[in-house]
């Protein structure tokens, strides 16, 4: 792919992010790969707020790469973390699950009839998918792998006999509460929940009884982190704990024992350090005064001797119809949910067109065919040049990568008018394919191929999303009695969409059709402008239409809806 025009700089952040990246890159590190990271703690179903802080490095690497750096996306798979809480609402999955609360995310059972050997990689299976779908480059680190093998002994070691300056610099935020500022509104429940914290964010800083201790070993008997470290000697490296689960006490060498962490406040600037991490966003429950992005920077200079990474905060994302995201709540949908009903590309540009830290939401409500219009608008202004700079920075990003482009659809139907055939089809092919290729008669599909994966998408969409009592039914027999109901004007009116069905089938004649019958009722031309009174018989003439064919006032685009239908079947509803 090519690198994003330069001339959008001003406007468009990633440019802005990656200029300033490879910048800092080259002052910290000269001469090696650039370094972006996330951290995902795979405690439950990743959601689409936990694709923001996969998405943002991505973006900002990958314009990095389409200028010709060698770079590297670090996705810090956290699944060395407490298993924290039993997360509402996923299969497979009960109370039963909560006497592992305490343990590391990889020694959790995963859920029942799961293929994979434990809860952490269960979570991080699905979201692999959807990034390779999404054409997302990364070097996956497993926490558990990199602990376990020593990987941080030295580091550990290192903040064991720093822990009095580590403590002096929690001691200065301990007491501090951020103030509500007066013009912001009050925080609902969803969040109020992830301004405390999500996954590690919410762990203790390793304050106890005995002192201070940054690191915090799992349970030799029963697995889990409910233990307090009671002594520890800087030269020996002798660690003696007490587990306040099972009782259980042991004395261990820690140049030795790979069995536990660092507290998170010191574990992720250690791994900045540790990294060379030039870049990595946070969320706003780490991105709060005093919390842990800030902490972290002053433990990862004064302690680890590295810097802080440029760190964005990055804004909620939202689901049209339902209230901000929180993965310990059930039901949150995923980047794969997503996925099955909208295009990558489609999902991409949601992420680029916005900064990190405004909101927004993700449409799986009737909103989705709203967006999939402005995108489609979008490409064609792409197309002939008169897209403003930095939309078209978005939409480059979001069709491809520095590798090369994503997926599409050949022939990129409307969303809308695929998401109504396939209601009215109920996904049967052949009469799919019928009512496409009526669309533009002179130019006819040749196979569904041709509109898939779009397709695919709106049929998951109508199936999944749609409920079914608002799910479109053709009528089986005419209904006599609204038909036998009407005055003159009324059947006249069906007589003349009636007469001029063949000459206009075609999804744009029918539009023409259908607009312009009340046109020529009132005594205008098919072509006139619309009037206030002209638009309220329009609104009358098309709801006796939808009550004839599917019962209801409203339904799919009347032309989309009597392309399906078919001429002879509309000609016996509407008593032709």
């Amino acid at each position: 792919m090519p690198t994003v025009a330069q001339s959008s700089t001003e406007t468009d952040w990633v440019s802005r992010f990656a200029d300033e990246v490879i910048a800092e890159s080259e002052r910290r590190a000269p001469g090696k790969p650039v370094v972006v990271a996330s951290g995902i703690s795979p405690s439950g179903p990743i959601h689409l707020g936990n694709l923001r802080e996969v998405m943002t490095p991505h973006l900002v690497a990958d314009e990095i790469r389409r200028r010709g750096h060698e770079v590297r996306h670090l996705i810090s798979w956290d699944d060395y973390d407490r298993f924290r809480k039993v997360p509402a609402g996923v299969d497979g999955v009960d109370e039963s699950w909560a006497e592992h609360i305490g343990r590391p995310l990889t020694s959790v059972p995963a859920p029942k009839g799961s293929a994979h050997p434990h809860w952490a990689a269960h979570f991080k299976a699905v979201l692999i998918g959807s990034l390779a779908e999404l054409g997302v480059e990364y070097d996956g680190i497993s926490q558990t792998e990199q602990y376990t093998a020593g990987a941080y002994r030295e580091q550990v070691l290192h903040a064991m006999r720093h822990r009095a300056d580590i403590d002096a610099i929690l001691d200065q935020y301990r007491t501090k509460k951020t103030p509500q500022k007066k013009s912001q509104k009050p925080l609902d429940e969803a969040e109020l929940e992830a301004a405390e914290g999500s996954g590690a964010a919410g762990e203790e800083d390793g304050t106890g009884s005995a002192g201070y201790f940054p690191y915090k070993p799992y349970c030799g008997q029963c697995d889990k982190d409910l233990t307090t470290v009671t002594a520890y000697d800087d030269d020996s490296t002798e660690l003696t704990y007490t587990c306040t689960a099972c009782g259980h006490s042991e004395t261990v060498l820690l140049n030795e024992f790979n069995r536990g962490k660092l507290v998170w406040k010191v574990d992720w600037p250690m791994r900045w350090a540790h990294e060379g991490v030039i870049f990595e966003p946070s969320g706003v429950d780490h991105s709060s005064p005093g919390s842990s992005f800030q902490v972290g920077g002053e433990i990862v200079d004064r302690i680890f001797g590295g810097r802080q990474p440029i760190g964005p905060m990055y804004a909620f994302v939202g689901i049209s119809g339902m209230a901000k995201m929180s993965s310990s709540k059930g039901g949150v949908p995923t980047p794969a949910d997503a996925l099955k009903i909208m295009e990558a590309p489609l999902l991409r540009w949601l992420y680029a067109r916005r900064r990190p830290n405004q909101s927004f939401k993700i449409a799986f409500d009737q909103e989705i065919q709203r967006l999939y219009d402005e995108w489609d608008k979008l490409g064609a202004k792409v197309a002939d040049g008169s897209a403003l700079p930095a939309d078209v920075a978005a939409y480059t990003r979001a069709v491809g990568t520095a590798a090369g482009a994503l997926p599409v659809t050949p022939r990129p139907l409307a969303y809308r008018t695929l998401a109504s055939v396939a209601d009215i089809t109920a996904g049967h092919d052949e009469q799919t394919l019928r009512i496409l290729s009526d669309l533009d008669p002179a130019n006819p599909l040749s196979s569904l191929d041709e509109v898939r994966p779009r397709l695919d998408r709106a049929e998951h969409w109508i199936s999944s999303q749609v409920p079914a009592e608002a799910r479109t039914i053709v009528r089986a027999e005419p209904d006599t009695e609204l038909l036998s109901s009407l005055d003159e004007a009324g059947r006249e009116s069906l007589r003349r969409l009636l007469d001029g069905l063949d000459s206009h089938w075609s999804l744009d004649g029918l539009t023409t059709l259908v607009y312009g019958v009340p046109k020529v009722m009132a005594g205008l031309a098919p072509d006139a402008k619309p009037t206030p009174e002209l638009k309220v018989a329009q609104r009358t003439f098309f709801a006796l239409l939808y009550r004839l064919l599917v019962t209801r006032e409203t339904g799919p685009r009347l032309p989309t809806l009597l392309l399906a239908v078919g001429a002879d079947r509309v000609r016996v509803l509407l008593g032709g």
